[in-house]
C-alpha cells in the first residue's frame, strides 16, 4: 500500500490538474459563445451566396443541354458562364480532376478531443483514395497539428499557412484565397477541396469535404439537392416542380464578376468560423470530461488516503494494547 505521504503527493498533484482544466473549460465556454454567434450569423448568408450561384450555372448548364440538342452545346455553355468580356469565368469552367488541392483545416493547440484525430485522419483518406484513383493530390494546411501529422507521413504538401487562428476574419479568408487560386489561375489544381469540421454543437462537430473551385456545378447541386430533402431552404423550385426563372440586372456576365469572388472569400471565411467554433466545442466537452475524471480521481484517492491512514492508527493502537498487555504479565 502507498505511503501517506505519496497518496498526499497525488491528491495535491490532481487538484492543481483540476485548476487547471476547469479554467480552461471556463476560457473554451466564453470563447464558445462568441465563436458560435459568429458562425450562426455568417452561414445564412453564405449558404445564400452558394444558392445564387448555384442557380446561375444551373441555368448554364440546362441552357448547354437545350443548346446540345440544337447542335450548340458548347457555344451554349460558355456564353451562360462568361462574364463581361464574353470569355468563360475561369473560376467556372470545370475541368477533369486529374490534380487536386486539399485544404486541410486542423488547430495550432491540442486538448481538444479527437478533433485534430479525425480532421487528419478524414484528410489522409481523402488523400490516399484519390492517389490510388490516379489523381494527384497536394495538400494545403492550416493548423501546426496538421501540419505535424502529414509531414510524419511523407505528404505532399504544397502550402503550410500560418498564423491565421490568430486573426480570423475576411481579410484573412481573402489571404488564404489568394494563396490557392494562385496554382489554379495556373492550371497547376484542376480542383480545390475544403476537409474541416463543421460545427454542429457543442459535443458534435461532423468532417466534411466540400467542393471549393470551381465553383458552381454538380458538387453545388447534390448538396442543394440533400438541403431539399433535410426540409431546408433549398432552391425556387415551384410545386409543380419546375424551377422559376430570374431576370438579372444587371446580366449574368456582372453578376458572375462579383459573385464568384465573394462566393470563394464567404466560403473560406465560413469553412474557418466552422473549424473554429467546433475546436472550441471539442475543448469545452474535453475539458469538461477531464474535470470530472480529475474530481473522480481525487475522490479516489482521498478514500484511499482515509483507509490508509485508518490502518495505521490500527496498527499503532494494536502496537499500544500489545505493549501495555505485556508490561501487565
Amino acid at each position: 500500500m502507498p505511503s501517506l505521504k505519496s497518496i498526499r503527493k497525488r491528491i495535491s498533484s490532481v487538484k492543481s490538474t483540476q485548476k487547471i482544466t476547469r479554467a480552461m473549460k471556463m476560457v473554451a465556454g466564453a470563447k464558445l459563445n462568441k465563436a458560435q454567434l459568429r458562425i450562426t450569423e455568417l452561414r445564412p448568408y453564405a449558404v445564400k451566396v452558394q444558392e445564387v450561384l448555384w442557380e446561375i450555372t444551373r441555368d448554364a448548364v440546362t441552357a448547354a443541354a437545350a443548346d446540345a440538342a440544337a447542335g450548340t452545346g458548347a457555344e451554349g455553355e460558355a456564353s451562360a458562364l462568361a462574364g463581361s468580356d464574353g470569355a468563360p469565368h475561369p473560376l467556372l469552367v470545370a475541368r477533369p480532376e486529374r490534380r487536386v488541392l486539399l485544404l486541410v483545416l486542423t488547430s495550432d493547440r491540442g486538448l481538444c478531443g479527437a478533433f485534430n484525430t479525425n480532421i487528419n485522419k478524414r484528410a489522409e483518406r481523402e488523400w490516399k483514395s484519390r492517389t490510388e484513383a490516379g489523381q494527384e493530390v497536394q495538400l494545403a494546411i492550416i493548423g501546426r497539428k496538421g501540419r505535424d501529422y502529414f509531414n510524419r507521413r511523407s505528404a505532399p504538401i504544397l502550402e503550410y499557412l500560418p498564423g491565421v487562428w490568430d486573426k480570423l476574419n475576411l481579410e484573412t479568408a481573402q489571404a488564404v484565397g489568394a494563396k490557392l487560386l494562385a496554382p489554379f489561375n495556373k492550371n497547376e489544381i484542376d480542383a480545390i477541396y475544403l476537409v474541416y469540421n463543421e460545427f454542429k454543437s457543442a459535443i458534435t462537430q461532423t468532417v466534411v469535404v466540400e467542393r471549393l473551385l470551381p465553383a458552381g456545378g454538380p458538387a453545388q447541386e447534390q448538396e442543394q439537392e440533400k438541403k431539399q430533402e433535410q426540409g431546408g431552404e433549398g432552391g425556387h423550385a415551384s410545386p409543380s416542380g419546375t424551377t422559376s426563372e430570374f431576370l438579372y440586372e444587371p446580366d449574368k456576365g456582372a453578376l458572375l464578376e462579383r459573385l464568384v469572388p465573394m462566393y470563394l472569400d464567404i466560403s473560406i471565411l465560413r469553412a474557418l468560423y466552422e473549424s473554429m467554433a467546433s475546436e472550441l466545442g471539442a475543448k469545452l466537452t474535453a475539458m469538461d470530461a477531464a474535470n470530472k475524471n480529475a474530481k473522480e480521481m481525487i475522490d479516489s484517492l482521498t478514500l484511499e488516503y482515509n483507509k490508509a491512514r485508518q490502518a495505521a492508527i490500527t496498527k499503532e493502537l494494536m502496537e499500544i494494547i500489545g505493549g501495555s498487555e505485556a508490561l501487565k504479565e
